[in-house]
This record gives structure tokens, sequence and C-alpha cells, in this order.
């Protein structure tokens, strides 16, 4: 499943409003220094064991607790209701009032995925097919009563229902071992229509699920927030989406849409059972419908509580860039990192531009140096060669078609040569914005320095996403970054590049059935390890045809006020992790 983004310069407001998970983020308890995440050694998201899976969370150095922090947002989040959630500042914040069977925990910017709700990261049989999760004696919901088994079913039986298709399609599909969540809901709709036979209590601590297929990423999958409990007796329907039931350290206690939500400690919570949360302020306020500037410039001042805040998804405005440079105050109030296992991606549209012989030319030809910097240089991510993120377990970096950041126009006519037919004009879709429009304008020259023609189409930003995937969209290329759902190739060529896919998902409309065919075999494979190495290597027999252009490794940079301590990027999901949050005064 993709995890569309617009350009490096622009990503905040999508991370709120768009589909999902997994980078590097500096420790816990800093309060950020400001600096790019340059490095492209593997991070790891490696399974913790029992013992680690217990609680308390590590203790945040210097922490303090008491006061209100307060979270600035130029848009709300689009959904609450934890099987609809599908976006990775969304699953940022709601560790503050939802747990979930796994969880990651955060320790020196590195994460381990480790029981929450559940003992353990949970326990495989039948190759794959089975596995068994045990909950915690102790946690409870916001009014005291103890989180059941039967209550994580229910919620998970959620997803099956109508309306539910905007969150992750993976536990329809995997518990009836269908190919789409259409074809998962003929065989079950949900829990009005009875108990799904699949996923089997037998008793309030134990769940069983059981899979027609081998699934090794079982554990990552646990930890989205679709795998949330929901208790029967509390689910109001779509008010659900606005004032979910607690079981993490905070409760929502007032929730204007668009405008406000309070949150406050959640006195049923035990930080004994919680590997992976703290509970230091008293409050958390967000704030939604300021200017990304605005706010930003708020934090920066500390003015009107702005020493108080930090953003849950806006990133650093461009028109700051030089007061975080040049003021050493205002350059430590940076916090930056990795953007999880986010890849900016080139789009070629492969049905259009069939040839690989010219998409090799093109990649020669990206001028991605002159692209980044438009876009506000390093800070913004490290260039890329993978599809995949090293953000993933085990990554392998290659480079397949070396080639100067710059670009290389000569060796792009050369290349260009070898086509069968020369391409007449591309078409470039791109979001209208002043960074979109600069970046139409580094690609019409430096392709055009190759002789390949580039006709730019400026889009509105609001209809972007669906313009650009609708069927027969009448564009070349286009620019999107995206991620896996989780630590793990699993979800990437298996997705993203299964000729079967539809546009709204494999972007590319690459068509391959040889790499369909070894989709197929890979996903009988149970044993984690095993199946990213082979999804390691159909990555590279993919990218030999070239079906996108990799761009960047993107960085995050949001601000934190002077008053709060404990910021850093969360690895995974990719903004300022908010439930490590303190006030230092």
């Amino acid at each position: 499943m993709r995890w569309t983004r617009p350009s490096l310069a622009v990503i905040a407001t999508a991370l709120l409003a768009t589909s999902c998970s997994a980078g590097a983020g500096s420790t816990t308890g800093s309060g950020g220094a400001g600096a790019s995440a340059k490095e492209t050694s593997p991070l790891t998201a490696v399974l913790g064991s029992e013992q680690e899976s217990a609680g308390p969370a590590p203790a945040v150095p210097g922490a303090r607790a008491g006061g209100t922090v307060n979270v600035y947002n130029s848009v709300e989040f689009r959904h609450l209701d934890p099987q609809k959630v599908y976006a990775g500042a969304t699953y940022n914040a709601s560790l503050l009032w939802g747990r979930q069977l796994t969880q990651y925990q955060v320790v020196d910017g590195k994460a381990k995925l480790v029981g929450d709700l559940a003992t353990d990261t949970g326990t495989p049989a039948d190759g794959g097919r089975t596995w068994t999760y045990k909950l915690k004696q102790g946690v409870a919901w916001e009014d005291g009563q103890p989180i059941t088994a039967q209550d994580v079913k229910y919620g998970i039986e959620r997803t099956f229902g109508k309306g539910y298709e905007v969150g992750p399609p993976y536990w329809p599909q995997w518990l009836t071992g269908e190919a789409s969540y259409e074809a998962a809901r003929a065989k079950y709709a949900g829990p009005q229509a009875g108990d799904l036979d699949a996923i089997e209590t037998p008793d309030e601590r134990t769940l069983v699920f059981h899979f027609p297929q081998p699934q090794a990423d079982v554990p990552y999958m646990a930890a989205q927030s679709s795998s949330s409990p929901v208790r029967r007796d509390k689910d109001t329907g779509t008010d659900y989406d606005r004032l979910p039931f607690a079981t993490g350290p905070y409760k929502i206690v007032e929730h204007v849409q668009n405008t406000r939500m309070v949150l406050e400690r959640n006195p049923a919570w035990k930080p004994e059972t919680d590997p992976i949360r703290s509970q230091y302020p008293e409050k958390f306020v967000f704030t939604y419908g300021k200017e990304a500037l605005n706010l930003n410039q708020e934090i920066l001042s500390g003015r009107d509580g702005g020493a108080n805040a930090t953003t849950a998804a806006d990133t650093l405005s461009a028109e700051l860039y030089q007061t975080t440079d040049t003021d050493p105050k205002a350059k430590e109030l940076v916090v930056s990192g990795r953007q999880g296992a986010f890849v900016t991606q080139l789009m070629i549209n492969n049905q259009r531009v069939s040839d690989v012989e010219v998409r090799k030319a093109l990649h020669l030809a990206y001028p991605r140096q002159q692209a980044r910097q438009v876009q506000g240089g390093a800070r913004t991510g490290e260039l890329a060669t993978t599809l995949s993120s090293p953000a993933l377990i085990d990554w392998q970096k290659y480079d397949l078609y070396p080639v100067k950041p710059e670009g290389d126009p000569e060796a792009a006519k050369a290349q260009l040569a070898k086509a069968k037919q020369a391409p007449g004009s591309l078409t470039y879709a791109y979001r209208n914005t002043p960074t979109g429009q600069r970046v139409a304008q580094v690609l019409v020259e430096g392709f055009g320095k190759a002789g390949i023609t580039v006709v730019p189409k400026p889009i509105d930003p609001k209809a972007f996403l669906d313009e650009v995937h609708r069927d027969g969209a009448p564009y070349d290329l286009f620019e999107e970054t995206s991620s896996v759902d989780w630590p793990t190739p699993s979800t990437l060529i298996p997705f993203s590049f299964d000729g079967r896919a539809g546009s709204d998902i494999n972007s590319a409309l690459y068509r391959n059935p040889e790499v369909d065919k070894e989709i197929d075999r890979i996903n009988q494979i149970g044993e984690p390890r095993a199946k990213a190495k082979e999804l390691y290597a159909l990555e590279q027999t993919v990218m030999k045809d070239v079906p996108v252009l990799p761009f960047a490794y993107p960085t995050v940079n949001q601000l934190r006020g002077s008053n709060v301590g404990g910021a850093f990027i969360h690895p995974i999901y990719g903004t300022v992790s908010l439930a490590w949050l303190y006030l230092k005064s």
C-alpha cells in the first residue's frame, strides 16, 4: 500500500490527510539539534522479547511532570477512529490515547517492536498461518474496565465493515485469503454479520489468528491502529471518529473538529503495563486552522503559547530557513530526522513511456541535485538510488545505473539513441505551488539538455492525487513520496509494483508478468528474514526496468518550543513523537 505525499518541501499537510507507515531521529530526551539525517546505513525495528515488552517505558532524561503542551497544525486529523486511521502523523498522535497489540519502543532514536497490550510480539505456528497473542494483566479502558481479547477481536472485525475501506486492507485480506478488500467483505461484512471465525478468543486474554496463507509480518501489522481494541458498548459509529474511547495515558475530553482537541491524563492507564509511552504533561491541547508559516513563527518567537508548543506534522516553513540557519537559538528549536521509510520518486507512466531505453535515458538526464536545491537543499533529504528506504530491516543499498547527481545529458542522449522510437514531448504533472513551479522549471531545463522535451502541467494541489491516479490520466511524469506500511519490504514490491494492481497503488502502471509470479511465490514464505531476502532481490529485478526514478530519502524538519523537551522524530511514523514530550519548566 502506498503512502502518497507532495514534494519534499510541502509534505506536512498530507501527513495528516493521506494513507500510511515507516527513518532515523535524534535521541529520546533531546530538544532537537537541527541537523539533517545523512546516513544511509540500515536502521532496525527488530522484534523485542517478552521481557522488553513489560513496562514501564524507559525514562526520558531530564523529564519533569506537569503543564500543558500545545500541538499546532494547519489541518485537523482526517480520522481518529482507530480502524480508519491510515496516516503516519495520526498514528503518532494516537499513541497518546490508544494502544495496540504491539508497538514500537524508541530508545536513542532506534525502534524495537515490542508487545503493547500483548505480552510479546506474538507466537507463530503452522508456518506462519496461525498466530497467538496473550494480553497483559492490568490493561484497562479509561473507565477502568479491563481490555479483553473480545475487545481486540471486535476492533479488528470492524475493519471489514462498510466505510472502513479507508483504513489498511491487511486484516480483511489476510484473514480471508482474498487479494482485494471487496472480495474479503464478500466473505465477511463486519461484526454486524456475526463473529469472524478466523479469530478465536478462548478466554478473555487470548487471541488466536488463523490465516489461509503464511503471514510473516503479523507482529508489524499488529502495531497499526487498526489493531486497536474497541469495546462494543462504546462503539458510537460515525461519532467514534471524533471521540474514541481511550486505552493510553491520555483521554480526549473535548474535540471541536477542525478547531481544537483537549487531552487530559487517563487515571486508568498503568505505566507498569506500557513499555512505549510516558505521561509527563497534564494536558495536550491541539489547535487547528492557522497557516503553517504563522504557527511556525509563533513557536520560534515563543509568543501566544509557542514556547510550550510543537506541530503535529507541519514542517518548518521555507520562509524561515534563513532564520534557523543563521540564528543559533532558532536553529536549536529545529527537530530533524529521516521521514520514516519514505522514498521520493519521479514517477513514470510505464504504459505511456513503454520503452525501457527511454526510461533509462530519463534516469541519466534527471537533474536530481538541482531539483533538491529548489526544494530546500540537503536539509530536505538525501539523494536516493533504491526503490526502498534505508529504514527497512536488512535494507540493501545498490545503484544499478550510477549517474552524477546533476544528471548526464550526453550519456542520456547516447542511451536515447538505443530506443526503438524517440519520445515526443512528455507531460509532467505537478502541484501548482511556488515550490512545484520551481521544480517543473528545473526538469524542463534539465531534460531539455538531453533532447527530451518536457511539457509542465500545473494541477490544483487539493486535486493532485486524485487527478494523477485516475484511470487514463494523460501524464507521463509526476513526483510522489511514498512509504511502506512497516519497516520490512513486504508492502513495497508486492503492492506498488504488482502489475495486477490499479493506478491508486501501482502508481507507475508497471506491468511485468514474471515479477507478478515472483510476488506470488514469495508471498508463500512464512519466515520473515527469508521473505525479506527474496523481496530485496526482486526489488533489483524491478529496478532494472527503471519503472520510476528514485529521487530522495526525505528528511523531516519540525519545530518545538523553547520550553519543550523530549522532542525527536519518530523513526517509524516520521513526525515529532508526542508521547515522550515534557515541559522543562
